[in-house]
């Protein structure tokens, strides 16, 4: 329809990273929207509820097209929840909507889900359940996704939750999954695993990386925490996925306050837990942010930081730069950076231009780890 043509046409990702091949609406969008019409003109006030809406363009669509308003979202990003509020306020839309968690108060009711399809089955699967669980017995969810990353599994995963799980037709490389019938049951996630090597009880929620594994990354620069300095009063893990990095820098610095930093809110959910089940709630705390946008300029000792190189499904260092620009924001003069990344990726000009002198720690065959040392 011509009204979401130019809204979609006027989005912006901002504050995520804005490039020209990173666009704010994709096809899943649109597709989405298209396939639930006929459920939004029916569905009362109130009754509509929008999961993991990338940059604003299902909830501000159904907004403009049908008028909806009451409706609750779910972001699991802070940074998509933000660039929703961004684009909502330029639209004159902010009052169509409040901000959820994935909880029984944001699907109470729920008679319409749109959905973008998480690229983790883990994900998906804690989404599922949880609309299964909480929302109207005739609620019907409308999951999109592009096409290279929707797989068989998918309907699986949604087929454990509602009795009926159909495909849409394709159309631009992008197709809706339609769920109904919900079938309510007891949740899988959080999940709780022991990591045997470390001593270590990870708890991870379904959105978080690698969920409560160890990544090969993070695994290495687990070696090199031992040599960040001993006398320090704040450290920060940034991008804290599930707090491993976060728990265990508080057992090497027993003096210092840790803060696990993420945008994802299973993350920051997971990291907590973390440090509960390891006897270190008081000394980590968590937060919910935009690479530490919240913490003061020159206020923190040590940053550890296992950056993303993608972006959503491009291959894209905005965000590990982003990262970057934040340790060099919130260290104090001297404070130091630690970093792992994939060795092709050559991270170290940004590091040394961003942070100051930058020294390589460690290589193997697959990662780099480096010290930047902060100079301002």
């Amino acid at each position: 329809m011509l009204i979401n043509s130019e809204l979609f046409d006027r989005l912006r990702r901002f504050p995520d990273v804005e490039a020209p091949n990173l666009l704010a609406v994709d096809a899943a969008d649109r597709l989405i929207l298209d396939e639930a019409d006929s459920a939004l003109v029916a569905a009362p006030d109130g009754s509509v509820v929008v999961i993991d809406d990338h940059f604003g363009a299902l909830t501000l669509g159904a907004a403009a097209r049908h008028d909806a308003s009451g409706m609750r979202v779910h972001q699991d990003s802070i940074v998509a929840e933000r660039a929703l509020a961004a684009n909502a306020d330029r639209e004159g839309l902010s009052d169509r909507f409040t901000s959820h968690g994935l909880d029984a108060e944001l699907l109470a009711g729920a008679q319409v889900v749109l959905m973008q399809l998480p690229r983790s089955l883990s994900a998906l699967t804690e989404m599922a359940e949880a609309v299964a669980r909480h929302a109207s017995p005739d609620v019907t969810v409308f999951a999109g996704g592009r096409d290279k990353h929707i797989t068989v599994a998918m309907n699986d995963v949604l087929g454990r939750s509602f009795g009926e799980v159909r495909a849409s037709r394709g159309r631009q490389k992008s197709r809706v999954l339609t769920a109904r019938e919900p079938i309510p049951g007891e949740p899988s996630y959080p999940v709780t695993e022991t990591l045997s090597d470390l001593d270590l009880t990870v708890v991870a929620h379904g959105a978080v990386f690698a969920g409560p594994r160890l990544d090969i990354g993070t695994r290495y620069l687990l070696d090199f925490l031992r040599q960040t300095p001993r006398d320090i009063d704040v450290a920060v893990d940034l991008g804290c996925g599930s707090g491993i990095l976060a728990a265990e820098l508080a057992r090497h610095r027993p003096s210092a306050r840790v803060i696990a930093t993420d945008h994802s809110a299973a993350a920051v959910a997971s990291a907590s837990a973390t440090a509960a089940a390891n006897g270190l709630a008081d000394r980590i705390e968590t937060l919910r942010d935009d690479v530490a946008g919240s913490l003061p300029e020159a206020s923190v000792d040590v940053v550890v930081c296992n950056p993303p190189f993608h972006v959503g499904a491009a291959v894209h260092t905005g965000v590990a730069v982003k990262m970057f620009e934040a340790a060099a924001r919130i260290l104090r003069d001297g404070g130091e950076l630690w970093t792992v990344h994939n060795s092709n990726l050559g991270y170290h000009r940004n590091l040394q231009q961003l942070v100051g002198r930058t020294t390589v720690a460690g290589r193997n065959r697959k990662f780099t780890v480096t010290r930047s040392v902060r100079t301002r």
